[in-house]
């Protein structure tokens, strides 16, 4: 999941699981008081809304009490006299947090509470036959009194006039209404600390497992080791920067790779060209030393060793050559100039100086072009001359026939080109074959360069052709002979629409 819905889902969260936890918590806990009110107080049909009144509340608290005070002074107002009877009811209204007010005439006989309390109520008691309700909803007396006033006027057996009043305290709240509000500020920091811990570990969890292997994977990296691999758990942010990681793993390794290949190519480089040019050395001391030691007495012997000099020491110039041209070629020094060539030009050149080459060199040759007039390639003609010769110049050097053959062959082959260049050598075993481009690689084993090769004149080739965009491979056979294929891709031009 991405992190952006994450944030979103939990935005949401934050706002409604509050709101639906609080609503379903304020239905159970009103239920709950609503149940405490009902069989405290003896009432009944108490809502959630009720709860939210206190006035209402506490109106139903001593309706009961109000209806049995009506009944008393109904049919036993005698009763309104006897001390005792008054504090056996205004008992039962303390119960209900009020009090009972007694009224005769214009004076007060019973106060069910202390005067400290009960004077601000006084003072603004209704006047007999003030009221006229029959309910028990009563008149509230604001300012100091802050009181619920609930009035039942009658006439004592002397005739005098009388006014009994329950009153109940509205600034005070009834413990179970109380509690509830408690209950509900808790329930509702109880809802908002569950919620917000849940997000917070769902949110630290997402984030935190692939930042944990994203770290882990950091360290090994900075040690090292790029042995493992990091597998991305989803398809978001942190998932790509997983799989942005791993990717920079992989190209981490691939260089390492290359330099551990690199620096082992480089020591199999040293070695060769030491083993390659100790041989030609060796030659030209131990003749050298014949000379100084006079073994050469007469001026044939003489000729020989300068001649065998002269010869090894070019065969180390070509060696240094090749080498210089090969590193140049490999680490791409060498600025090719690319051109559009003819194929039937070009190779009809290439096959004029073979021509005279190997006419000299008693070689048959053939030239056989296959490719339509005006098919182009886009080439450097010099590097592409010296692959034909470098291919040629192998073939002559393991020429093993009376009469030598090569033969050049030029075929359209859809998009490309292909040359052939056909020998008729010793042929190279099965087991050489795919290994006759590798650098300094030679057929016998014991890299013996009487023939003259260094072993890199078909890597040059084909780090030739590679730059090209073509692709070079061979076929043989033992004893019979090899041929050499390279491609070229074809120039193709592009229609201009005006």
């Amino acid at each position: 999941m991405k992190l952006k819905t994450r944030l979103i889902i939990a935005f949401l969260t934050v706002i409604l699981i509050p709101i639906l936890l609080t609503v379903a918590m304020v239905c159970l806990l009103g239920r709950y008081q609503m149940s405490a009110i009902e069989k405290t107080y003896e009432i009944t049909g108490t809502t959630v809304e009720s709860l939210s009144n206190p006035v209402q509340v506490l109106a139903r608290l001593t309706e009961k009490s109000y209806h049995e005070l009506d009944e008393m002074v109904t049919y036993h107002p005698g009763n309104m006299d006897d001390a005792t009877q008054l504090e056996e009811f205004n008992q039962k209204l303390m119960k209900k947090k009020s009090y009972l007010l007694v009224r005769k005439g214009d004076t007060l006989i019973y106060v069910g509470t202390t005067m400290e309390e009960a004077e601000p109520v006084i003072t603004q008691l209704p006047k007999h036959g003030d009221s006229d309700l029959e309910s028990g909803n009563g008149v509230y007396l604001g300012g100091d009194a802050q009181a619920l006033v609930k009035q039942v006027d009658f006439t004592y057996p002397d005739e005098e006039e009388g006014s009994a009043f329950i009153v109940t305290s509205v600034s005070d709240m009834i413990p179970e209404v109380e509690q509830f509000y408690v209950d509900m500020l808790i329930g509702i920091v109880v809802v908002l600390i569950l919620t917000a811990a849940v997000l917070i570990f769902w949110i630290y969890r997402g984030v935190m497992q692939p930042l944990s292997k994203m770290q882990a994977a950091a360290n090994n990296i900075k040690e090292g080791n790029l042995d493992f691999e990091l597998k991305p758990e989803a398809d978001d942010e942190l998932g790509r920067l997983c799989q942005d990681l791993e990717d920079m793993r992989r190209r981490l390794k691939d260089t390492a790779e290359e330099k551990i290949k690199f620096d082992r190519d480089n020591k199999e480089l040293i070695s060769n060209i030491s083993h390659d040019l100790k041989t030609p050395v060796t030659t030209i001391k131990g003749y050298a030393e014949g000379i100084i030691d006079g073994v050469a007495d007469t001026p044939e012997k003489m000729d020989r060793y300068i001649r065998t000099i002269y010869n090894k020491a070019s065969e180390m110039d070509t060696l240094i050559n090749e080498l210089t041209l090969y590193t140049k070629i490999d680490t791409n020094r060498i600025p090719y100039n690319f051109s559009t060539l003819s194929v039937d030009a070009y190779f009809e050149d290439c096959a004029e100086d073979l021509y005279i080459e190997l006419q000299s060199r008693n070689v048959e040759f053939g030239y056989y072009n296959y490719v339509e007039a005006g098919v182009k390639v886009i080439a450097d003609a010099e590097q592409i001359k010296r692959v034909v010769h470098n291919i040629v110049n192998n073939s002559l050097k393991y020429m093993d026939k009376p009469q030598g053959k090569i033969n050049l062959r030029v075929k359209d082959v859809g998009d490309f080109v292909q040359v052939e260049l056909e020998d008729n050598g010793k042929g190279i075993a099965a087991k050489d074959l795919p290994n006759i481009f590798d650098r300094f690689y030679r057929t016998d084993a014991s890299r013996n360069s009487s023939k003259g090769g260094s072993g890199i004149g078909l890597s040059i080739v084909k780090k030739i052709i590679e730059e090209h965009g073509g692709k070079i491979w061979a076929t043989s056979r033992e004893d019979t002979g090899t041929t050499m294929y390279f491609v070229l891709r074809k120039y193709q031009e592009v229609p201009i629409y005006e």
